[in-house]
């Protein structure tokens, strides 16, 4: 997956700079969102597979996927990819862009998962402490794991801080076999 992103990350950036320049950050994210949903797809992952298809047909049939939800600009877009025989990454690029998008607007999302569902004000200060310590705009969405016993997992990107019970307890066994 990292070597994916890694190729990818070349036409997300070139995608954001030109959504940036035209002003028009949202439609991309639109448009990437749309066509990482149809690379997706089962039947479009086995044609951009096939040998008999040249890159040509392989992005008209994307394109043709998408409908009107591609402007030209998109259009382009995945005959770019096609040609470099990129499709595939689609998905990539689209999360790759968002980041960047993120990163841009200076907001965060962070996913929450504690053993119980957080109180209203439990989620507020921890999002005011989140977002006091990456200096970021934070969206908060929290999901509930009983296995963990108590406390949390917060991620957000690359970042895990793990606070959870059964994290602590793992960290434990493992500095006692460390012994």
């Amino acid at each position: 997956m990292a070597e994916l992103a890694t190729l990818a990350r070349p036409y997300a950036r070139a995608v954001f700079d030109y959504a940036v320049a035209a002003g028009d950050m949202q439609a991309w994210s639109a448009m990437l969102g749309v066509l990482s949903a149809v690379a997706q797809h089962e039947k479009i992952v086995r044609m951009c597979g096939a040998p008999d298809l040249n890159s040509e047909q392989q992005a008209r049939a994307i394109s043709d996927a998408c409908g009107d939800q591609l402007n030209n600009e998109g259009r382009n877009f995945v005959s770019v990819l096609a040609e470099n025989r990129r499709l595939p990454l689609l998905p990539y690029v689209a999360r790759l862009y968002e980041g960047l998008k993120a990163q841009r607007k200076k907001t965060v999302n962070v996913e929450i998962t504690s053993a119980f569902a957080l109180e209203d004000s439990a989620k507020q200060k921890l999002a005011a402490s989140l977002q006091k310590k990456l200096d970021r705009t934070v969206s908060v969405t929290t999901t509930v794991d009983k296995e963990l016993l108590g406390g949390v997992i917060i991620r957000t990107g690359d970042m895990v801080i793990d606070d959870s019970v059964r994290g602590k307890l793992a960290k434990l066994g493992e500095a006692i076999v460390s012994t």
